[in-house]
């Protein structure tokens, strides 16, 4: 009994604060002339897309150069060493078996 007071209580409650909001809106929203909520949602999710992508071109612009001013220069004595060691292994490989 007592969550079923609570269920008209939520209820009465609801319309009380619901009612207000409704008479508020305007009555011209399902006119011909403007686009449906759908239409609206999916123009805002388009322009958020391009929102993004165009935050995202900045973001990777900023990285690559971030990359190529204190990553690169650290990284490439590595990187020689790496290879110089790789090809002369592989000379020693192909001269061992050659012998």
């Amino acid at each position: 009994m007592q969550k079923m007071m609570l269920v008209v209580a939520l209820v009465l409650l609801m319309q009380a604060v619901c009612e207000p909001i409704l008479a508020q809106t305007p009555t011209g929203l399902g006119s011909e002339s403007e686009p449906g909520i759908l239409q609206r949602v999916s123009d805002r999710y388009r322009n958020g897309v391009v929102r993004v992508q165009g935050i995202g071109g900045t973001v990777l612009g900023y990285a690559g150069a971030y990359y190529e001013d204190h990553i690169k220069p650290v990284t490439d004595p590595y990187i020689n060493w790496v290879s110089s060691f790789s090809r002369s292994l592989y000379d020693r490989v192909q001269q061992f078996r050659s012998d």
